[in-house]
């Protein structure tokens, strides 16, 4: 299952020897989440992972807006976890970033990456000399079909620029820029292939929610939804008059609900509903292009996938059955520095960074 790698976007700083694979950095709205595998057979050994909260409103909609304080926590985080490795992927999402499935005839890489940029003007709402572009062929021609399907991906040089800028002030090289939906499915097929099933996998983060449906392999809908699990838990915050972090507490059931259980239930119906009712527009949409096409499970990640009884109510609204990610299914830890409980409570989360994670630091 394959994720565009867009080595145009990095800077080209020393070699890092015996770094095989990349360290995956998920630089989110609310937090940063690091994660690193060693290469073990068909298969991974997870020797780091961890995450660190950024202060408030340094990244809104994908953009950076402080720079330098997003740079201290991955440093921090980086040297508590004792991370060696300098060669980083990280993935990118938001207004900024565009990506169209198009249909073109079809043609050698060549001859197609010569088209792309001319064709690429007409689906890309943003001056194409301030755009990066890349793409990919997703080989859907055949003998009675010439035309191929092409995954095209552009994203504002602005915007990618300053996180290189960031990240290469702390002395990391950025190897792989990638897309939110495209690491997320290149977690799903490292752990479970996924080369003969549809899924829809479902990535909940603080402030936004990705919906990626998967057929046989192929990413056939991506969707950025600027909804995330942070407006549950200011809810709970507003309603109950209580701290952000007891909020979020109550949301994730670390703190007893207690005589406040009717009251959260409400409020966990109204707003998560809001997710289904955002899913299942995605899901009417597949279907009507591939009504054939049954997709057989949904699979929620990030944050906002911890709420309980998230995974019944989509499965009752949707009538498929929901699970929750296990981004380190396929992965050995290593137990002599992460702990078995840790690993299982943060795991949901970690789905975009062990999906960089998985990247070669080959540019």
């Amino acid at each position: 299952m394959g994720s565009l790698k867009l080595p145009s976007f990095s800077f080209k700083l020393p070699f890092f020897s015996g770094q095989k694979l990349a360290v995956g950095l998920d630089i989110g709205s609310h937090s940063v989440k690091v994660c690193e595998f060693r290469q073990s057979g068909n298969s991974y050994k997870l020797i780091s992972l961890g995450s660190a909260i950024l202060p408030p409103n340094c990244i809104e909609d994908g953009v950076l807006q402080n720079p330098e304080a997003v740079g201290k926590v991955i440093s921090t985080l980086s040297k508590n976890l004792q991370i060696k490795g300098k060669k980083v992927a990280i993935s990118i999402s938001g207004y900024s970033v565009i990506v169209k499935k198009i249909n073109l005839l079809s043609m050698a890489e060549k001859e197609l990456a010569a088209h792309i940029q001319a064709e690429a003007e007409q689906y890309i709402p943003f001056d194409i000399d301030e755009v990066y572009l890349d793409f990919q062929d997703l080989k859907t021609n055949s003998a009675e079909d010439e035309r191929t399907d092409v995954m095209l991906v552009a994203a504002k040089k602005e915007v990618v620029d300053g996180y290189l800028k960031m990240l290469h002030s702390i002395g990391l090289n950025t190897v792989v820029v990638d897309v939110d939906a495209f690491a997320l499915e290149n977690a799903y097929g490292a752990n479970f292939g996924g080369q003969t099933e549809n899924v829809a996998l479902i990535d909940i983060g603080a402030s936004k929610m990705n919906i990626n449906i998967v057929s046989k392999g192929t990413c056939v809908l991506t969707r950025d939804i600027v909804l995330g699990s942070r407006l549950l838990t200011e809810t709970i915050q507003s309603h109950f008059g209580i701290s952000f972090d007891e909020a979020e507490s109550l949301k994730i059931c670390a703190t007893p609900a207690g005589d406040r259980k009717a009251q959260l239930d409400e409020i966990f119906v109204n707003t998560c509903s809001q997710w289904v009712t955002e899913a299942k527009r995605a899901l009417d949409f597949y279907y009507s292009n591939y009504p054939d096409e049954i997709i057989s499970k949904l699979v929620l990640s990030g944050g906002g996938s911890k709420v309980k009884g998230l995974t019944r109510l989509f499965t009752e609204e949707t009538g498929i059955k929901t699970e929750i990610f296990k981004p380190f299914a396929n992965a050995e830890a290593d137990q002599n520095k992460i702990d078995p409980d840790y690993l299982k409570n943060i795991a949901p989360e970690m789905a975009l960074s062990a999906g960089l994670a998985t990247r070669s630091t080959d540019i």
